[in-house]
């Protein structure tokens, strides 16, 4: 897993072998970050990452200048890499600061119901088999989790399509990997 840009660009981190999460492939993020760029300054904003997985989109909002990046994952152990690659990054091993990176060990459905904050960006990659995966994007707005101005990326497999979402912008997809975009 690599950091495509920004202040961290090129570092690596290594997943282990026994995780169950598929990161977004390096050629598929910088992609969709390439389209972003006309949507959203990264620089100060803030950013939720949805079933990190890796942490691979926590850690590029993070070199992008996000001023705070809240990661939501279940996994015990995907949680903890997220917060051993952040600390890596951002305190030499420390755990990450309440005012940037913040892992999460959380049921992403819980925390969408409970959020109280509007953030600048949104990114949820779920399992693609997920069965309520098709629900996500109306308990984004419904929870009114995304700022007037702010931007959601939703990552799915080819079986689902958002086009007709009131909030849809638009869709990309990148080999097997699905984007839709929402404002």
């Amino acid at each position: 897993m690599r950091i495509i840009t920004g202040k961290y660009k090129g570092r690596h981190f290594d997943i282990p072998r026994s995780f169950k999460a598929r990161p977004t492939t390096d050629f598929a993020k910088e992609n969709i970050f390439n389209v972003l760029t006309q949507y959203i300054d990264f620089d100060g904003a803030t950013a939720l990452d949805l079933f990190s997985g890796t942490g691979s989109i926590t850690l590029e909002l993070l070199s992008r200048g996000c001023s705070q990046v809240i990661s939501v994952e279940k996994d015990r152990d995907h949680h903890r890499f997220i917060t051993q690659c952040v600390s890596s990054l951002t305190h030499g091993g420390e755990e990450p600061r309440a005012d940037g990176v913040v892992p999460l060990r959380a049921d992403v459905f819980r925390f969408l119901k409970s959020c109280h904050q509007q953030f600048d960006f949104i990114f949820a990659d779920p399992p693609y088999a997920l069965r309520e995966l098709p629900l996500i994007p109306d308990l984004i707005f419904e929870h009114q989790l995304l700022r007037p101005d702010g931007v959601f990326v939703f990552e799915h497999g080819k079986d689902h399509s958002f086009g007709e979402h009131q909030h849809f912008v638009e869709h990309r997809q990148y080999g097997s990997v699905n984007f839709t975009i929402f404002k």
